[in-house]
């Protein structure tokens, strides 16, 4: 391993977001809170490869250990994240990571690892899977912002509105319970399983309580219909989960969500709004996301085999005939599956 390039971990790490903040290219992934909610949800363990140079961060490559009987032993950068980019000063200094990166996983016995960014590492290197980021710049007035999204999506906020949907703005528990049970109904319609409770537990434990991120819960007579889960470190919010009852989807609340959590977020001194990935051929989810105006890029998901020593496609899992089983299936049995399955997907 180079000399100068350390492996810690950054919840034993002092003032470790500290450092982080004064960082270019630092995101709210590479923060201790995110960190602390993938540890303790799914007992992933830190390996965060720095380098730091007179008290400043010169490389990081955060990984998170994951340790399963089912799908091997590997790292990951980072688990249940749309992206976290390196933090690199030069090519040197990402080269020299690279190679202690390398030589530690083979010493552990890691099948591969994985880095998710929106920058592509060098051109003869091939990812093994692609999706698509946006994100909106929320820095001007209010106006201008709303001027950039399509007349469609002005019109579902207007709608929403009209009929009378309130947002509420929050960092309760509650509100945390209330958005579970929305978004175990959601996962069941789209044939998935939810994320364990214990999962949305630790991210009001080590995010919203923690000031760096909120629920947006949208009601209408007196029912909850919808609602987002964001988180925020420094200038950027990132969108994180969203979830909605079907029955009252004519109502157009998730549209209302979105444009009053950008309203709060910009006067709390946000400039830049993160919708999260999206894949290739989710062309609804895509259209949603192009409505707002948002700038549309590419996110390039590496996997690096160390038997191989070579960077490797990777098919993703077609779920097909486990969708129709997961939606047949009554919320308490998904949530069983949920607890058993996502440990090992990360």
């Amino acid at each position: 391993m180079k000399d100068d390039t350390k492996i810690i971990n950054p919840l034993q790490y002092p003032s470790w977001n500290d450092l982080l903040i004064t960082t270019p290219g630092h995101s709210f992934f590479h923060s201790s809170n995110w960190a602390s909610v993938l540890s303790e949800s799914y007992h992933y363990t830190p390996r965060y490869f720095v380098v730091v140079q007179r008290e400043k961060l010169i490389a990081l490559i955060p990984f998170m250990e994951v340790d399963s009987m089912v799908t091997g032993k590997r790292g990951v950068s980072l688990p249940f994240t749309d992206y976290c980019n390196p933090i690199m000063a030069d090519q040197t200094a990402f080269d020299d990571v690279m190679a202690s990166l390398i030589s530690y996983g083979k010493k552990v016995g890691w099948k591969y690892f994985e880095l998710r960014t929106e920058y592509p590492l060098q051109r003869e290197i091939t990812p093994s899977s692609s999706f698509y980021g946006h994100t909106l710049d929320i820095s001007h007035d209010e106006g201008t912002i709303f001027s950039l999204f399509r007349d469609s999506t002005k019109r579902n906020i207007r709608k929403a509105a009209k009929e009378g949907v309130a947002i509420t703005i929050t960092r309760s528990l509650d509100a945390v319970s209330e958005f579970y049970r929305l978004h175990c109904m959601r996962r069941k319609d789209h044939g998935l399983p939810p994320q364990p409770y214990l999962w949305f537990r630790k991210i009001y434990d080590h995010v919203i309580a923690k000031n760096h991120g909120f629920v947006a819960l949208a009601s209408y007579s007196g029912i909850w219909i919808a609602g987002a889960v964001y988180c925020h470190f420094g200038d950027q919010i990132f969108y994180k989960y969203g979830a909605s009852d079907k029955r009252y989807r004519h109502l157009r609340a998730n549209n209302l969500v979105m444009w009053e959590a950008m309203r709060w977020c910009r006067k709390e001194g946000c400039t830049r709004f993160s919708f999260g990935r999206t894949e290739h051929g989710n062309k609804g989810l895509l259209q949603y996301k192009h409505g707002w105006g948002a700038r549309e890029f590419p996110l390039y998901y590496y996997r690096y085999d160390l038997k191989r020593d070579a960077f490797i496609r990777h098919d993703e899992l077609i779920l097909g005939l486990h969708s129709e089983i997961f939606r047949k299936m009554p919320v308490p049995l998904l949530k069983i599956a949920g607890a058993i399955l996502y440990r090992h997907m990360g």
